[in-house]
């Protein structure tokens, strides 16, 4: 039998839920408990003080951002979309130039 392991807070709903709700739940709860980096004095003081709205210890900034944390991460094949996409444009300016 295993027992529920690295589930940190989320251990508090016992055999309730199934274990993939469990993880789901445990790393999106991790992520907004951390402490971020704030966008405008770059130190890493930022804490959530609702859902979107952000908060740094440093700067007294107030500003808003995701649900659960400040920006979206971007995956390596975003990453590759995103720089794809300039290239595309490209052509269909030159494209459009041309037939003009």
């Amino acid at each position: 039998m295993k027992t529920e392991e690295n589930l940190g807070s989320v251990k508090r709903f016992g055999a309730r839920y199934g274990r993939k709700l469990k993880v789901k739940f445990s790393k999106i709860e991790t992520e907004q408990r951390k402490l971020h980096k704030c966008p405008y004095c770059s130190k890493t003081a930022v804490k959530r003080i609702a859902v979107g709205i952000w908060s740094c210890k440093k700067c007294n900034a107030k500003f808003t951002g995701k649900a659960y944390s400040i920006a979206k991460k971007i995956t390596t094949k975003e990453a590759q979309v995103m720089q794809e996409e300039p290239e595309i444009i490209k052509e269909e300016i030159e494209e459009a130039s041309e037939e003009a």
